[in-house]
């Protein structure tokens, strides 16, 4: 089915753009300067520098990606014209400084000897006759879409025109935004071991996205994004990745509990466990909600090689061992003819333990619904490695299949001697 109407190449060149300014920020901020970027001011992308009158425009970056072919920067091109109209209208109206580098990056390519080959960086750079080959298309070019950017272009002097384009720098066939893979990975692979670093990007963009986001979404728009926050982000995630650490994701932490995730969930065998305790509504919520994240947060861990099924097995048995203990100890202060209330007093005891338990899976991970929801984790395995209530494999077993008679279990989930 062809697609008449698609927004795709649109989306792609915006991602693009996203993804080009971070990568840009990462190399800046490598080499120790300060400065701000924003996405949609001055230009697509702009860096500035902190001086004592305020913010200076350094470099404006044009971005231009093309999904299906390689696209060609002649000298009629709409992709050069239009971003030497952005330029040439900013120094005329005096919000782009004359020292402020210029730049066009590009998926396209630059056509030998064309003007946009002349404003390359490299040895084949030549200024004036970039100048002379602009200067012969607009008096020779009927594009009515190039027009107001001729307009602009001869409005100012040939001198003007020859210093503008002085600062003017085409960076041609520029990797495309998923190739673009490679030099971000390039850019932070210090900070991370290499079997990470896919890992450590994701969270990285994830964050990137977000600030992005608000800086745009502010109205007006005041100051875009500072060195330090990149700089911040960076060492946060560099601690999350080490050996005792393990990386928190932003999503997971401010997620909340939906209608429709709680209802889904309804039917679970630990949501069992704590209404058979009877339970509040709003803590059966924040158990669903903490079993959730937990569950989500360990299968990623899982998925990219930052937690082995070893050291997992290995810190569900720690748990196991520790709540073994509180269990036992309310079971004993239980006496054998206590009532139902007083059973449902003692497990709802034991619970709070378990929410107030501070047992890290690793030493660096303090993060409170890990613990939570791995305890429902374990309470919600079948059978049951844990439990609230004295005789919680009896009264799940009535709840859940009370047409089959089960035998007793011991507190450990094992068949009783």
């Amino acid at each position: 089915m062809t697609v008449t109407f698609s927004a795709a190449d649109s989306a792609l060149g915006y991602l693009y753009q996203g993804r080009v300014a971070l990568l840009w920020s990462l190399r800046r901020a490598r080499a120790g300067t300060d400065f701000v970027v924003s996405l949609e001011t001055l230009d697509d992308v702009t860096f500035e520098s902190l001086q004592p009158t305020g913010l200076k425009p350094d470099e404006l970056l044009q971005t231009k990606h093309h999904r299906k072919s390689e696209a060609s920067l002649t000298d009629a091109s709409g992709d050069l014209w239009k971003s030497l109209r952005v330029w040439f209208e900013g120094h005329a109206n005096n919000t782009i400084p004359s020292v402020t580098a210029l730049y066009l990056l590009t998926t396209g390519a630059a056509p030998k000897d064309g003007a946009a080959w002349f404003l390359r960086s490299d040895g084949a750079r030549d200024v004036d006759k970039a100048l002379q080959k602009l200067e012969t298309v607009t008096q020779t070019s009927e594009s009515e879409a190039n027009a107001p950017a001729y307009k602009a272009f001869l409005a100012v002097t040939g001198a003007s025109r020859r210093a503008i384009l002085d600062s003017v720098v085409v960076l041609d066939r520029a990797p495309g935004v998923l190739a673009i893979d490679d030099d971000l990975k390039a850019e932070v692979h210090w900070s991370v071991e290499t079997k990470h670093l896919d890992a450590f990007l994701r969270r990285l963009e994830g964050w990137w996205i977000r600030r992005v986001i608000k800086q745009l979404a502010i109205a007006p728009q005041t100051t875009g994004i500072l060195s330090a926050e990149i700089e911040a982000e960076m060492t946060e995630l560099r601690e999350q990745f080490k050996q005792d650490n393990l990386p928190i994701d932003e999503d997971l932490l401010e997620f909340t509990l939906d209608e429709a995730t709680q209802a889904a969930h309804e039917g679970y065998q630990f949501v069992h466990q704590l209404k058979l305790i009877e339970v509040g509504k709003k803590r059966v919520a924040a158990a669903i909600r903490d079993f959730y994240r937990a569950f989500e947060q360990r299968s990623r861990w899982l998925r990219e090689d930052l937690l082995l099924v070893g050291d997992l097995s290995r810190y569900e048995r720690k748990l196991v061992e520790e709540w073994e203990l509180v269990f036992e100890a309310a079971k004993d202060e239980i006496e054998a003819n206590a009532v139902e209330a007083a059973k449902c007093k003692a497990a709802r005891s034991i619970l709070a333990w378990a929410e107030h338990a501070t047992i890290p899976i690793r030493s660096g991970v303090t993060e409170p619904f890990v613990v939570r929801g791995s305890f429902h984790m374990l309470a919600d395995e079948k059978p049951p490695r844990i439990g609230w209530h004295a005789d919680f494999h009896d009264r799940l077993a009535k709840i859940l299949n009370p047409s089959v008679s089960v035998p007793p279990k011991n507190v450990s989930g094992g068949d009783a001697e």
